[in-house]
Protein backbone atom coordinates (compact mmCIF):
# COMPACT_ATOMS: atom_id res chain seq x y z
CA UNK A 1 0.00 0.00 0.00
CA UNK A 2 2.89 2.61 0.91
CA UNK A 3 4.49 1.99 -2.77
CA UNK A 4 0.93 2.53 -4.18
CA UNK A 5 0.84 5.68 -2.45
CA UNK A 6 4.60 6.79 -2.69
CA UNK A 7 4.06 5.95 -6.48
CA UNK A 8 0.37 8.24 -6.52
CA UNK A 9 2.30 10.75 -5.14
CA UNK A 10 5.18 10.97 -7.18
CA UNK A 11 3.35 10.95 -10.47
CA UNK A 12 -0.30 12.52 -9.79
CA UNK A 13 1.14 15.87 -11.08
CA UNK A 14 1.99 14.05 -14.29
CA UNK A 15 -0.64 12.48 -14.46
CA UNK A 16 -3.18 16.02 -14.13
CA UNK A 17 -1.40 17.42 -16.87
CA UNK A 18 -1.69 14.87 -18.90
CA UNK A 19 -5.44 15.13 -18.65
CA UNK A 20 -5.41 19.32 -19.29
CA UNK A 21 -2.68 18.37 -22.43
CA UNK A 22 -5.19 16.19 -23.48
CA UNK A 23 -7.71 19.08 -23.46
CA UNK A 24 -5.14 21.13 -25.14
CA UNK A 25 -4.19 18.66 -27.71
CA UNK A 26 -8.28 18.01 -28.85
CA UNK A 27 -8.98 21.87 -29.30
CA UNK A 28 -5.95 21.67 -31.80
CA UNK A 29 -7.08 18.17 -33.26
CA UNK A 30 -10.75 20.34 -33.55
CA UNK A 31 -9.21 22.74 -36.20
CA UNK A 32 -6.76 20.59 -37.34
CA UNK A 33 -9.21 18.28 -38.56
CA UNK A 34 -10.64 20.58 -40.62
CA UNK A 35 -7.43 20.79 -42.71
CA UNK A 36 -6.93 24.38 -40.95
CA UNK A 37 -3.93 24.75 -38.92
CA UNK A 38 -3.89 27.48 -36.43
CA UNK A 39 -2.81 28.08 -33.23
CA UNK A 40 -5.56 30.18 -31.74
CA UNK A 41 -6.54 27.48 -29.30
CA UNK A 42 -3.49 29.10 -26.70
CA UNK A 43 -6.16 32.27 -27.10
CA UNK A 44 -9.23 30.75 -26.48
CA UNK A 45 -7.56 29.10 -23.47
CA UNK A 46 -6.21 32.61 -22.12
CA UNK A 47 -10.21 33.59 -22.26
CA UNK A 48 -10.98 30.69 -20.71
CA UNK A 49 -8.21 30.76 -18.17
CA UNK A 50 -8.76 33.98 -16.80
CA UNK A 51 -12.68 34.12 -16.63
CA UNK A 52 -12.64 30.74 -14.83
CA UNK A 53 -10.03 32.56 -12.32
CA UNK A 54 -12.91 35.26 -11.87
CA UNK A 55 -15.59 33.37 -11.60
CA UNK A 56 -13.96 31.23 -8.95
CA UNK A 57 -11.63 34.54 -6.97
CA UNK A 58 -14.15 37.43 -7.51
CA UNK A 59 -17.77 36.02 -7.35
CA UNK A 60 -16.57 32.31 -5.31
CA UNK A 61 -18.23 29.87 -8.15
CA UNK A 62 -17.87 26.27 -7.70
CA UNK A 63 -15.18 24.51 -9.82
CA UNK A 64 -17.69 23.38 -13.02
CA UNK A 65 -19.96 26.29 -13.25
CA UNK A 66 -17.12 27.92 -13.94
CA UNK A 67 -15.57 25.77 -16.40
CA UNK A 68 -18.53 25.90 -18.02
CA UNK A 69 -18.99 29.09 -18.35
CA UNK A 70 -15.12 29.38 -19.14
CA UNK A 71 -15.91 26.98 -22.40
CA UNK A 72 -18.61 29.53 -23.43
CA UNK A 73 -16.43 32.09 -23.40
CA UNK A 74 -14.00 30.74 -25.26
CA UNK A 75 -16.68 29.70 -27.71
CA UNK A 76 -17.49 33.24 -28.30
CA UNK A 77 -14.08 34.12 -29.01
CA UNK A 78 -13.21 31.72 -31.79
CA UNK A 79 -16.97 32.61 -33.16
CA UNK A 80 -15.63 36.18 -33.30
CA UNK A 81 -11.86 35.04 -34.78
CA UNK A 82 -13.00 32.58 -37.14
CA UNK A 83 -15.69 34.89 -38.97
CA UNK A 84 -11.65 36.89 -39.33
CA UNK A 85 -9.41 33.86 -39.88
CA UNK A 86 -11.38 31.82 -42.40
CA UNK A 87 -10.99 34.39 -44.96
CA UNK A 88 -7.17 33.56 -45.08
CA UNK A 89 -5.01 30.75 -46.82
CA UNK A 90 -3.94 28.12 -44.62
CA UNK A 91 -0.44 29.47 -44.20
CA UNK A 92 -1.63 33.35 -43.64
CA UNK A 93 -4.34 31.51 -41.03
CA UNK A 94 -0.88 29.47 -39.08
CA UNK A 95 1.22 33.11 -39.22
CA UNK A 96 -1.67 35.09 -37.82
CA UNK A 97 -2.41 33.03 -35.26
CA UNK A 98 0.84 32.81 -34.21
CA UNK A 99 0.49 36.84 -34.21
CA UNK A 100 -2.81 37.12 -32.10
CA UNK A 101 -1.08 34.75 -29.69
CA UNK A 102 1.46 37.60 -29.20
CA UNK A 103 -1.25 40.42 -29.11
CA UNK A 104 -3.40 38.29 -26.32
CA UNK A 105 -0.48 38.45 -24.19
CA UNK A 106 0.26 41.89 -24.61
CA UNK A 107 -3.68 42.46 -23.84
CA UNK A 108 -3.19 40.33 -20.72
CA UNK A 109 -0.42 42.77 -19.49
CA UNK A 110 -2.45 45.89 -19.53
CA UNK A 111 -5.62 45.01 -17.92
CA UNK A 112 -4.74 44.19 -14.77
CA UNK A 113 -8.29 44.69 -13.92
CA UNK A 114 -9.22 41.31 -15.38
CA UNK A 115 -6.16 39.25 -15.46
CA UNK A 116 -3.68 41.01 -12.77
CA UNK A 117 -1.74 42.30 -15.19
CA UNK A 118 1.98 41.93 -14.47
CA UNK A 119 1.20 39.97 -11.30
CA UNK A 120 -1.09 37.36 -13.01
CA UNK A 121 -4.00 36.01 -10.71
CA UNK A 122 -4.07 33.61 -7.91
CA UNK A 123 -6.63 30.67 -8.31
CA UNK A 124 -7.99 29.85 -5.19
CA UNK A 125 -9.47 26.18 -6.29
CA UNK A 126 -7.29 23.49 -7.37
CA UNK A 127 -8.62 20.75 -9.45
CA UNK A 128 -8.31 17.04 -8.38
CA UNK A 129 -7.09 14.61 -10.77
CA UNK A 130 -10.89 12.78 -10.65
CA UNK A 131 -12.65 16.52 -11.69
CA UNK A 132 -10.19 16.29 -14.10
CA UNK A 133 -10.72 12.82 -15.56
CA UNK A 134 -14.23 13.62 -15.43
CA UNK A 135 -13.73 16.89 -17.57
CA UNK A 136 -11.93 14.91 -20.14
CA UNK A 137 -13.97 12.20 -20.58
CA UNK A 138 -16.86 14.51 -21.37
CA UNK A 139 -14.89 16.03 -24.08
CA UNK A 140 -13.71 12.48 -25.43
CA UNK A 141 -17.42 11.41 -25.56
CA UNK A 142 -18.52 14.32 -27.53
CA UNK A 143 -15.61 13.89 -29.95
CA UNK A 144 -16.64 10.02 -30.18
CA UNK A 145 -19.97 10.95 -31.11
CA UNK A 146 -19.44 13.48 -33.99
CA UNK A 147 -16.75 11.12 -35.72
CA UNK A 148 -19.59 8.87 -36.03
CA UNK A 149 -22.13 11.83 -37.04
CA UNK A 150 -22.71 13.33 -40.22
CA UNK A 151 -20.33 16.20 -39.15
CA UNK A 152 -17.44 13.78 -38.70
CA UNK A 153 -17.93 12.27 -42.46
CA UNK A 154 -18.31 15.94 -43.73
CA UNK A 155 -15.47 16.82 -42.24
CA UNK A 156 -13.02 14.19 -43.42
CA UNK A 157 -14.09 15.30 -46.46
CA UNK A 158 -13.33 18.46 -46.50
CA UNK A 159 -9.77 17.68 -44.88
CA UNK A 160 -8.83 15.11 -47.80
CA UNK A 161 -10.05 17.37 -50.78
CA UNK A 162 -12.53 20.75 -49.94
CA UNK A 163 -13.34 21.11 -53.62
CA UNK A 164 -14.56 17.20 -54.18
CA UNK A 165 -16.80 17.86 -50.66
CA UNK A 166 -18.53 21.05 -52.65
CA UNK A 167 -19.32 19.06 -55.20
CA UNK A 168 -21.44 16.78 -53.28
CA UNK A 169 -22.96 19.88 -50.83
CA UNK A 170 -20.83 20.16 -48.08
CA UNK A 171 -19.77 23.42 -47.11
CA UNK A 172 -16.16 24.08 -46.44
CA UNK A 173 -16.84 27.41 -44.87
CA UNK A 174 -19.85 25.85 -42.47
CA UNK A 175 -17.70 22.96 -41.57
CA UNK A 176 -14.36 24.90 -40.81
CA UNK A 177 -16.75 27.20 -38.49
CA UNK A 178 -17.88 24.31 -36.64
CA UNK A 179 -14.66 23.37 -36.29
CA UNK A 180 -13.22 26.68 -34.70
CA UNK A 181 -16.84 26.37 -32.38
CA UNK A 182 -15.73 23.46 -31.40
CA UNK A 183 -12.26 24.43 -30.77
CA UNK A 184 -12.91 27.49 -28.84
CA UNK A 185 -15.22 26.14 -26.30
CA UNK A 186 -12.43 23.22 -25.92
CA UNK A 187 -10.50 25.38 -25.60
CA UNK A 188 -11.99 27.23 -22.94
CA UNK A 189 -12.13 24.19 -20.93
CA UNK A 190 -8.03 23.50 -21.18
CA UNK A 191 -7.68 26.87 -20.02
CA UNK A 192 -9.92 26.36 -17.15
CA UNK A 193 -8.82 23.26 -16.52
CA UNK A 194 -4.81 24.92 -16.45
CA UNK A 195 -5.86 27.72 -14.26
CA UNK A 196 -7.12 25.11 -11.59
CA UNK A 197 -3.94 22.92 -11.87
CA UNK A 198 -1.60 25.44 -11.87
CA UNK A 199 -3.44 27.77 -9.21
CA UNK A 200 -1.44 30.59 -10.78
CA UNK A 201 -1.78 31.63 -14.54
CA UNK A 202 -0.55 34.89 -16.11
CA UNK A 203 0.53 36.35 -19.41
CA UNK A 204 3.40 33.38 -19.70
CA UNK A 205 0.80 30.70 -18.90
CA UNK A 206 -1.15 30.98 -22.22
CA UNK A 207 2.41 31.37 -24.39
CA UNK A 208 3.90 29.99 -27.48
CA UNK A 209 5.24 27.16 -25.14
CA UNK A 210 1.60 25.87 -24.85
CA UNK A 211 1.49 26.04 -28.69
CA UNK A 212 4.10 23.70 -29.23
CA UNK A 213 3.04 20.90 -26.57
CA UNK A 214 -0.27 21.36 -28.13
CA UNK A 215 0.55 20.84 -31.83
CA UNK A 216 3.24 18.31 -30.72
CA UNK A 217 0.77 16.19 -28.61
CA UNK A 218 -1.58 16.09 -31.71
CA UNK A 219 1.13 15.34 -34.84
CA UNK A 220 2.60 12.66 -32.07
CA UNK A 221 -0.78 10.96 -31.36
CA UNK A 222 -2.19 10.97 -34.52
CA UNK A 223 -3.94 14.04 -36.29
CA UNK A 224 -6.32 11.71 -37.97
CA UNK A 225 -8.58 10.21 -35.36
CA UNK A 226 -10.31 11.86 -32.03
CA UNK A 227 -8.36 9.05 -29.92
CA UNK A 228 -4.50 10.21 -31.25
CA UNK A 229 -4.13 13.47 -29.54
CA UNK A 230 -5.11 11.91 -26.12
CA UNK A 231 -2.50 9.21 -26.53
CA UNK A 232 0.00 11.47 -27.77
CA UNK A 233 -0.44 14.17 -24.90
CA UNK A 234 0.02 11.83 -22.47
CA UNK A 235 3.17 10.43 -24.35
CA UNK A 236 4.62 13.71 -24.52
CA UNK A 237 4.04 14.99 -20.67
CA UNK A 238 5.61 11.46 -19.88
CA UNK A 239 8.48 11.69 -21.75
CA UNK A 240 9.95 14.42 -19.36
CA UNK A 241 9.47 12.25 -16.60
CA UNK A 242 10.53 9.45 -18.14
CA UNK A 243 13.77 10.14 -19.56
CA UNK A 244 15.05 11.93 -16.53
CA UNK A 245 14.30 8.98 -14.09
CA UNK A 246 16.78 7.02 -16.96
CA UNK A 247 18.67 9.40 -18.77
CA UNK A 248 18.90 12.47 -16.40
CA UNK A 249 22.13 13.58 -18.03
CA UNK A 250 20.76 13.65 -21.72
CA UNK A 251 16.91 14.10 -20.72
CA UNK A 252 16.18 16.87 -23.54
CA UNK A 253 18.12 14.78 -25.94
CA UNK A 254 16.36 11.20 -25.22
CA UNK A 255 13.34 13.29 -25.31
CA UNK A 256 14.07 14.95 -28.66
CA UNK A 257 15.26 11.61 -30.01
CA UNK A 258 12.42 9.42 -29.22
CA UNK A 259 9.98 12.09 -30.80
CA UNK A 260 12.14 11.86 -34.33
CA UNK A 261 11.83 7.95 -34.31
CA UNK A 262 8.04 8.20 -33.58
CA UNK A 263 7.45 10.93 -36.29
CA UNK A 264 9.98 8.92 -38.87
CA UNK A 265 8.60 5.71 -38.77
CA UNK A 266 5.04 6.82 -37.73
CA UNK A 267 4.53 9.87 -40.13
CA UNK A 268 0.68 9.44 -39.13
CA UNK A 269 0.85 8.98 -35.14
CA UNK A 270 0.92 6.52 -32.94
CA UNK A 271 -3.08 6.03 -33.33
CA UNK A 272 -4.33 5.88 -37.11
CA UNK A 273 -7.09 3.46 -37.80
CA UNK A 274 -6.49 4.30 -41.58
CA UNK A 275 -3.67 2.25 -41.47
CA UNK A 276 -5.20 -0.13 -39.68
CA UNK A 277 -7.81 -0.71 -42.27
CA UNK A 278 -4.97 -0.49 -45.14
CA UNK A 279 -3.02 -3.13 -43.69
CA UNK A 280 -6.17 -5.53 -43.45
CA UNK A 281 -7.02 -4.75 -46.46
CA UNK A 282 -3.81 -5.85 -47.25
CA UNK A 283 -3.68 -8.75 -45.98
CA UNK A 284 -7.09 -9.86 -47.61
CA UNK A 285 -6.12 -9.27 -51.00
CA UNK A 286 -2.88 -10.90 -49.97
CA UNK A 287 -5.11 -14.20 -48.99
CA UNK A 288 -7.59 -14.38 -52.11
CA UNK A 289 -4.33 -13.82 -54.18
CA UNK A 290 -2.95 -16.93 -52.49
CA UNK A 291 -6.34 -18.74 -52.76
CA UNK A 292 -6.51 -17.93 -56.47
CA UNK A 293 -2.55 -19.53 -56.85
CA UNK A 294 -3.47 -22.33 -55.15
CA UNK A 295 -6.78 -23.24 -57.36
CA UNK A 296 -4.93 -22.02 -60.23
CA UNK A 297 -2.01 -25.08 -59.83
CA UNK A 298 -5.15 -27.49 -58.23
CA UNK A 299 -6.90 -27.52 -61.85
CA UNK A 300 -4.25 -28.76 -64.13
CA UNK A 301 -3.60 -31.97 -61.42
CA UNK A 302 -7.64 -32.50 -61.41
CA UNK A 303 -8.16 -32.11 -65.06
CA UNK A 304 -5.59 -34.62 -65.85
CA UNK A 305 -6.57 -37.06 -63.03
CA UNK A 306 -9.53 -36.93 -65.26
CA UNK A 307 -7.85 -37.75 -68.61
CA UNK A 308 -5.80 -40.25 -67.74
CA UNK A 309 -9.42 -42.30 -65.80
Amino acid sequence: MERILDFWYAYSATLAFGLVNSLFALSMYSVLSAGILSFTTVVFAAVGGFTAAQMMGTFGLPFWLAVIIAGVFGGLASAIIAAIFLKLETHWMALASLALILISRVVVLNTPSLTGGVMGMVVPVRASVLELAILLAIVSLVFFRLHKSWYGLAIRAVREDAAAASTMGVSSRQIQMIAFLISGVVGGLAGAALATTLQYISADTFYLGVAFTMIASTVLGGSFFWFGPIVGAFVFTALPTITQAILPEIQDIAKGVVLLVIMIYLPRGLIDPRARGLRKAARQRQQAAQVEFDIAHKQPRTTAGQAHD
